[in-house]
C-alpha cells in the first residue's frame, strides 16, 4: 500500500516542503482551543472565551482566500512573510491584552489580526500540484496531505491543553504562534518548489469568475462537513461526561480521527479508473450515511465503533473535493480555490461547535447527536444537488 507514497517523495524537495507545511499548519488546530483555555483560566468566562476564539476562526475564513489570491499574483515567498508578521503580531497582542487585563474589544481587535494566518495546507498543494502531472500521483499527493491535516488535528489539541494547563495559560497559544513563524519562514525560503507565479501582470478575474457553480458545490459540501467534524468534537466530550467517563473522549476521538487516516492513505494508495466527480459524489452520500449511524449510539463502546465507521467515510470527501477544485478554476487561481475549500471547512467547524453547546444545554448529549446526523445528510444533499456542475470534470485525474 505504501509503494505510491515512496515513489511520491522521490521528487526532489517534497519532503521539505510537505515537512514545513506540517509544521506551519498545527496552530489551525491550536488556535481555537488555546484561546478558550488562555481566557477561561484567565477570567472564567467561558462564553467570552468562545466568542474570541469564533472571531478568530471567522477571521480566518475573510482572510484565507484574499491570501491566496495575493500569492497566485505575487508568489508564495513575497505574500508569506508579511502575513506571519500580522500573524504573530496579533496573537502576541492577544496574549498582552488578556493578561494585562486590557479592554475586551481590544481582545477581539487582536483576534481579527490573528485571522491572517496563511492557509498553509493551500500552498503544499498547490506546490504538489506544480510539481506532479496530472493524474494517480497527483491524488496520491493530495490524499497524503489530507492524512497530514487528520494528524495535525489529533496532535494540535492535546498539546496545547498540556502545555496551557501543564505550563502557562499562555504557553498554548505562544506555541501556536512559533509553529506558523518558523514553518512558514522555512517554507518560503523553498524557492525551488514554489509554483511560478501565473496571475502576475493580469487582472483577477472577479469573484463571480472564481467562485464558479462548481467550487460553491465543493465549498458548501465542505462546510457541511465541517459542521459535522465540529458538532461531534463537543458532543463526544459531553456524552462522555454524561456517562460518568470523561476519559473515554480522547480515546474516541482519537478512533475518530484514525479511521479516516487510514481511509485517506487507502485511498491515496489506490490507482483508480472512475472519473473523480463520480467518486467524490458517492463518498459525500456515505459520508451522510454514516453520520446517521450516530442516531443508533446509546452506550460510550457504541460510539466508539459508530466514530470509527463514520471516520472511515471523512477522507474520500476531502480528497475528492480538494482534487475537483483544480479543474474548477480559471488559470492563476488554483490556491485561491482551495482556500475557499479550507474555509467552508473553518466555517463548518466554527459553527458546528457553535451550535452544539446551546444543544446539549437544552435536551442533553444524547438528544444532541441529532445535529451531526443531519448535518451529515444535508452535505450528501449539497453534494448530489450541485452535481451537473460536477460530473465530467477531474477526469484528469483518472488513473494512467
Amino acid at each position: 500500500m505504501f509503494g505510491p507514497y515512496r515513489e511520491l517523495f522521490r521528487v526532489d524537495g517534497s519532503w521539505q516542503f510537505s515537512g514545513t507545511g506540517f509544521v506551519a499548519r498545527l496552530p489551525i488546530s491550536m488556535m481555537g482551543i488555546g484561546t478558550v483555555l488562555l481566557i477561561s483560566q484567565t477570567t472564567g468566562r467561558y462564553a467570552l472565551a468562545g466568542a474570541v476564539a469564533g472571531t478568530i476562526a471567522l477571521s480566518s475564513a475573510v482572510f484565507g482566500p484574499l491570501g491566496a489570491r495575493l500569492v497566485d499574483r505575487f508568489g508564495q515567498a513575497r505574500i508569506l512573510r508579511p502575513f506571519l508578521l500580522v500573524y504573530v503580531a496579533g496573537v502576541a497582542g492577544l496574549i498582552l491584552a488578556v493578561r494585562t487585563e486590557a479592554p475586551v474589544w481590544t481582545w477581539f481587535l487582536a483576534a481579527v489580526v490573528s485571522g491572517v494566518l496563511p492557509q498553509f495546507g493551500a500552498l503544499v498543494r498547490a506546490r504538489w500540484a506544480a510539481l506532479l502531472p496530472a493524474g494517480a500521483a497527483r491524488q496520491t499527493a493530495f490524499a497524503f496531505e489530507s492524512v497530514i491535516d487528520e494528524v495535525v488535528f489529533v496532535a494540535g489539541p492535546p498539546l496545547v491543553t498540556f502545555l496551557a494547563i501543564g505550563v502557562s495559560p499562555a504557553a498554548g497559544l505562544l506555541a501556536a504562534m512559533a509553529f506558523g513563524l518558523i514553518g512558514g519562514l522555512l517554507l518560503a525560503v523553498q524557492r525551488r518548489t514554489e509554483p511560478a507565479v501565473t496571475g502576475r501582470g493580469l487582472p483577477h478575474p472577479g469573484f463571480r469568475a472564481v467562485m464558479r457553480p462548481g467550487l460553491l458545490v465543493v465549498s458548501l459540501t465542505m462546510l457541511g462537513a465541517g459542521a459535522v467534524f465540529g458538532s461531534v468534537e463537543v458532543i463526544v466530550v459531553a456524552y462522555a461526561d454524561a456517562q460518568d467517563h470523561p476519559a473515554w473522549a480522547g480515546a474516541i476521538l482519537a478512533v475518530y480521527a484514525g479511521g479516516s487516516l487510514l481511509a485517506g492513505l487507502a485511498y491515496g494508495a489506490r490507482r483508480w479508473r472512475r472519473e473523480l466527480a463520480p467518486r467524490f459524489l458517492l463518498a459525500a452520500v456515505i459520508f451522510g450515511l454514516a453520520a446517521t449511524l450516530l442516531l443508533a449510539v446509546n452506550s460510550l463502546p457504541l460510539l466508539a465503533l459508530v466514530m470509527f465507521v463514520s471516520g472511515l467515510s471523512i477522507s474520500p470527501v476531502l480528497i475528492g473535493g480538494t482534487a475537483l477544485v483544480e479543474s474548477l478554476m480559471p488559470p492563476g487561481t488554483l490556491t485561491e480555490g482551495l482556500s475557499w475549500v479550507t474555509t467552508g471547512l473553518i466555517v463548518g467547524v466554527t459553527a458546528g461547535a457553535a451550535l452544539s453547546g446551546p444543544l446539549i444545554d437544552t435536551y442533553g448529549a444524547q438528544r444532541a447527536l441529532v445535529l451531526p446526523a443531519m448535518a451529515g445528510l444535508v452535505t450528501a444533499a449539497i453534494a448530489l444537488s450541485g452535481s451537473r456542475w460536477l460530473v465530467g470534470r477531474g477526469s484528469a485525474m483518472l488513473a494512467r
